[in-house]
């Protein structure tokens, strides 16, 4: 979905670009720094239930897809406006994500509690869902094209069928509880991701492709990033 009141890219622009993630997550973090860039790091604070109720509010009920592009762009906002607010007037470029994951049609996010993420796993285990990562960028380039844009990208996740035990053995080491479908591919959840269908980074929070193809509506090709002399 990219977002009816999104702005389209003014003229083209070409200066070097410093990307801001407006996210707390170490795996997207860790995720961009492999594949070469280094952003800078705010996180946004938005409360996601307000975000969604103000979405509904406006554009009525949310495919899950939908709710993740909304968080995301919520969250780039919010730290675009934090920067414009700021005296930091450096040339950057917001990029907000937020993951969620849909089973027959029910949206979840992270589960918080032991509980809540051993039920989840009951019901995932020998199944399969829908991992939905929104990717929203606001050009805050003095040079830029001031352009907001975003875009869901979608992966399929395959479930191993997990005994009890295992899913106790899971829960208990803390990991699902703070990770959107309480699951990871790059952490200890990995052996209990059978296969996927789509790009095994959207998963982990931010899809390189996605991302590529966004900041190359904005004049920025993905080599501007890496740092000189890569």
């Amino acid at each position: 979905m990219t977002d009816p009141t999104s702005t389209p890219p003014a003229e083209p622009a070409g200066s070097d670009a410093t990307l801001l993630l407006a996210s707390a997550s170490p795996a997207r973090l860790a995720t961009l720094r492999a594949a070469g860039v280094s952003p800078r790091v705010l996180v946004s604070g938005v409360d996601e239930d307000v975000a969604l109720a103000d979405a509904r509010a406006r554009y009525g009920e949310l495919a899950p897809a939908d709710a993740a592009l909304v968080l995301a762009r919520a969250k780039a906002e919010a730290v675009a406006a934090a920067v414009e607010a700021s005296e930091d007037d450096d040339d950057v470029i917001v990029l907000g994500c937020d993951s969620v994951l849909e089973i027959d049609g029910a949206m979840y996010g992270k589960p918080g509690d032991a509980a809540t993420a051993r039920d989840r796993w009951a019901t995932m285990r020998g199944g399969s869902g829908d991992l939905h990562t929104g990717h929203w960028l606001v050009d805050l380039r003095a040079d830029g094209t001031g352009g907001t844009l975003g875009q869901t990208a979608t992966t399929t996740v395959h479930f191993a069928d997990l005994d009890d035990d295992e899913i106790d053995a899971y829960v208990a080491t803390g990991e699902p509880l703070a990770v959107a479908g309480a699951f990871t591919l790059d952490g200890l959840g990995g052996p209990f991701v059978e296969r996927i269908e789509g790009d095994p980074h959207n998963v982990v929070g931010v899809s390189l492709p996605l991302l590529r193809q966004l900041l190359l509506e904005i004049d920025v090709p993905w080599a501007s990033l890496w740092p000189r002399g890569r």
